[in-house]
């Protein structure tokens, strides 16, 4: 029985992860693998091919950390000041959330942050902070200011 190489074009079950070389039978690659658009044979061509698309993939993932440390450095520069309706106590009624965080970011610095990407408890007045999370291991601080209306 004759064994090939196929490059998996997407995850296979007992096979492996996309992008990955693996070693199978002639019948199960060119009936299953190939036929169904899973794999292709691992030429020269798709070989340097992936090699390409690794190197532009890395590349982009370097300018978006890139750009991630810059924006956090933008981000951690300022103190941002927000009012919300407070209590005798201090206490907020409620507490100031990720969408009026994501505005007020918008409002001081033009950048859209996805609200998903904030992280605040805030519920009280005074210098808090929320942490927004621009990449995979890079988190901004953001301080923000509370103060009563």
């Amino acid at each position: 029985m004759a064994k090939i190489q196929v490059i998996l074009l997407e995850d296979v079950a007992g096979q492996g992860r996309k992008g990955q070389i693996v070693t199978v039978s002639d019948g199960y690659a060119h009936n299953f693998l190939i036929k169904n658009k899973k794999g292709v044979l691992a030429t020269e061509e798709e070989l340097k091919k992936i090699e390409n698309r690794k190197k532009k993939e890395e590349k982009k993932y370097e300018e978006d950390k890139q750009k991630s440390l810059e924006l956090k450095k933008l981000l951690e520069s300022k103190t941002l000041t927000i009012t919300a309706k407070c209590g005798e106590n201090g206490k907020l009624f409620g507490a100031i959330t990720n969408k009026e965080i994501a505005t007020l970011i918008k409002d001081e610095f033009g950048l859209d942050i996805d609200k998903k990407k904030i992280e605040a408890n805030i519920k009280g007045l005074g210098a808090e902070e929320a942490v927004i999370k621009l990449f995979t291991d890079i988190k901004a601080i953001l301080k923000i200011n509370v103060l009563a209306k």
